[in-house]
């Protein structure tokens, strides 16, 4: 245990910034697994918008100083693949095997 005033205070402020990233980190996973579920099922107005709300999450970690920003890039780079590989691309190939018959 902290013996000086300045060590004891420093122990709670680290508690403070440890909860409340925490809590950050835990509402940005909230999302990105609503994401995932959304994409999976094939929701694409669920996915696009949980998509958004977390990439703003991420960008918030990042000004804040709890995620470093090549981290938030790669996750979201990550997520934006996993949408446009079902979504995007899902849509572009059935757009050329309509052209195709017509």
């Amino acid at each position: 245990m902290a013996n000086k005033k300045s060590a004891i205070k420093a122990i709670k402020q680290s508690k403070k910034r440890r909860l409340r990233n925490k809590s950050t980190e835990s509402r940005i996973k909230t999302f990105r697994k609503k994401v995932w579920l959304a994409i999976e099922n094939g929701d694409k107005e669920a996915a696009e918008k949980n998509l958004f709300i977390t990439i703003k999450e991420m960008d918030k970690a990042v000004s804040k100083g709890i995620w470093n920003r090549n981290e938030a890039a790669r996750k979201k780079s990550r997520l934006m693949k996993r949408f446009n590989s079902k979504f995007l691309l899902g849509e572009e190939s059935k757009n050329s095997t309509q052209q195709i018959e017509a």
